[in-house]
């Protein structure tokens, strides 16, 4: 905490001098840390306000009045709430955590089961995100043949997506009574979600020209004024890594360039963190098949309802709820199992 302090001390001595707001460069990325850090503070402070105050009420209350105990049992019991929630909060630690979160879902063994499965996901995170109040942008899509999503990827920002979303990554398997089955039989699908930080514009991630190869082409989107009539779409692909990454979202060829960038910067940071930190990192380095055993997560539809996740065990009966974006149960259990796993 007094580290924390002494941040925002530092800050708001560097606001405080007479060309701070000239140059909006420096200012933006200040202000926004400054708020993140009072955000911070501010929670702990008023905790231990409060924690002296009942402190001191315990003292002078009586046992015999009942109504004054009964009163201060209600408090200390919200107080133990909310240190646990700033508890929680500290899970959220790492230096990544508070970025945005670049997601892809891509379908997996089950053909068209499968691709209408991707569909289904894009909706729980895109709700998700909506009841968080994040800022949500579709990158790159692809189409089913018949229906549904082959492969999305988004970009989800808001103040720690990266750090809630990390636990999505695996693969997530849906057991129902297909809709595309005239026999009405119960079919099992699979999709992996990969969740990768965004970088932000004050981390330095160096991409040669000569080390990257750019393609355009036509935008295999639904139809609309010039979205795929030219060739405004972006396909980058990095050579000495092989990583590729590619954006049709906007009609501009610059715009999409750019979020391909974006997208391959964070791509690449990403892989750098994960050599850095291997035993935090391991997930995105094995390589599992999207299907049957190596799920983290299985959504049952059919003969009951229940989401089951298979690291932490939390599970819950309201299938429709998660799948309508009610997640953070499930999000918070990762966290919490991972940071016992953590020394």
């Amino acid at each position: 905490m007094e580290t924390l302090q002494g941040r925002i001390r530092a800050l708001e001595e560097e606001i405080a001098k007479p060309d701070f707001w000239t140059n909006p460069e420096t200012k933006n990325p200040v202000i926004q840390e400054l708020k993140r850090l009072k955000n911070q503070v501010g929670p702990y402070l008023q905790l231990q306000s409060q924690t002296v105050e009942l402190k001191g009420l315990l003292e002078i209350v009586e046992e015999s009045d009942h109504a004054s105990v009964s009163h201060l049992e209600q408090e200390a019991a919200a107080l133990t709430a909310a240190i646990d929630r700033l508890e929680f909060q500290k899970l959220l630690g790492n230096p990544e955590d508070p970025n945005g979160a670049i997601l892809s879902i891509n379908a997996g063994a089950g053909g068209t089961e499968s691709c209408d499965w991707v569909s289904m996901l894009l909706r729980m995170y895109t709700r998700w995100s909506e009841k968080k109040g994040y800022e949500l942008e579709m990158i790159d899509v692809l189409p089913g043949e018949e229906a549904g999503i082959k492969n999305v990827t988004l970009l989800i920002q808001g103040d720690f997506a990266y750090g809630y979303l990390k636990s999505e990554t695996g693969v997530h398997r849906l057991v129902r009574i297909s809709p595309f089955d005239a026999n009405k039989r119960r079919h099992t699908s699979f999709a992996s979600v990969e969740v990768i930080p965004e970088v932000e514009d004050d981390i330095k991630i160096e991409v040669k020209e000569q080390d990257i190869r750019v393609d355009v082409f036509r935008s295999s989107g639904k139809g609309g004024q010039g979205v795929n009539t030219t060739d405004s779409a972006v396909r980058i692909t990095h050579l000495p890594t092989g990583i590729v990454v590619q954006c049709q979202n906007e009609r501009s060829q610059l715009k999409n360039r750019a979020t391909a960038m974006k997208v391959l910067k964070s791509r690449l940071y990403e892989k750098e963190m994960a050599q850095r930190e291997e035993k935090l990192q391991k997930s995105y380095r094995q390589k599992q098949d999207i299907a049957w055993g190596s799920q983290i997560r299985s959504y049952v539809l059919h003969p009951y309802n229940m989401v089951k996740d298979h690291r932490t065990d939390q599970e819950t009966g309201d299938a429709s709820g998660v799948l309508d974006g009610d997640l953070d149960e499930f999000l918070q259990a990762y966290l919490r199992w991972q940071g016992e796993k953590t020394p």
